[in-house]
């Protein structure tokens, strides 16, 4: 194949929708420790600030903002503890167990894209894979069982230091090109849903400054209502403002930005 490219996907608001799980998640979480559940603008806007891509993390974070401020008698869990709590959400089951015991929130993620999608992109000369900050059982399950990828290229949580850090998407990117970076590898573009996707690939053009990149965003899926433009405008201000080079309406519009390279 004549390698036209390399695109690199997210895979939580980018693949699949997580409003109902993952972000229920972390509001079931939080509530259960403090009492308070987090609106969706809450979350939203502590994911704007570009270090809360880890959702264990985002939700010990929305718990010390709370102890810092109307809730000074709350006693902070461990972050194994946490977990613990997030996961029995999430999973609802053993993240290790068959995908069919699970009985939490995973079960309601609706997939943002199908298969035929990813061999367009195989048919167009494009290399891709995912570098995500979700679970490995959650991201295969998503990407081979529900998708039906096979042995997709995948870096998730536990397999590189957590995003905006470039190390997963930069290793990623070398093992599709089948090459070290730089000068003769095509253009390596990555699509994420936060500002930490964003810095992912400003601190990716750091690293290796010799490599063309290409940061592609989308907003989250909850934010594409009608009810929710005004949102969704101060959404992607916020990514282009972190260094988006182009806004896409929805994850499969990037079939059309890749043609027009």
């Amino acid at each position: 194949m004549n390698l036209q490219g390399l695109l690199l996907f997210d895979i939580d608001g980018v693949i699949r929708d997580v409003a109902a799980s993952y972000r229920r998640a972390i509001q079931e979480t939080v509530h259960h420790y403090s009492g308070w559940c987090p609106s969706v603008a809450e979350i939203d806007t502590l994911k704007t600030e570009g270090i809360w891509n880890n959702d264990w993390d985002a939700s010990l974070e929305l718990l010390r903002r709370d102890q810092g401020s109307r809730n000074q008698a709350l006693e902070l869990p461990s972050r194994e503890q946490l977990i613990e709590v997030f996961s029995r959400f999430y999973f609802g089951g053993d993240p290790n167990s068959n995908p069919s015991n699970w009985q939490g929130f995973i079960r309601n993620e609706p997939l943002l894209v199908n298969q035929r999608f990813f061999e367009e992109l195989s048919s167009l000369g494009f290399a891709w894979g995912f570098v995500s900050g979700a679970e490995p059982p959650s991201a295969r399950f998503v990407l081979e069982q529900r998708l039906g990828l096979k042995h997709p290229a995948l870096i998730a949580m536990g397999e590189a230091p957590d995003k905006p850090d470039p190390t997963g998407l930069l290793q990623l990117a070398s093992q599709l090109a089948g090459r070290r970076l730089g000068q003769g590898v095509p253009t390596v573009a990555y699509l994420g849903d936060t500002v930490a996707d964003v810095r992912t690939v400003i601190n990716a053009r750091q690293q290796q400054p010799e490599q063309q990149w290409i940061s592609l965003a989308v907003a989250p899926p909850h934010l594409h209502g009608i009810e929710q433009q005004e949102a969704r405008n101060a959404y992607e201000d916020r990514l282009k403002q972190a260094g988006a080079d182009h806004i896409l309406s929805c994850t499969t519009d990037a079939i059309e930005t890749l043609k027009n390279w």
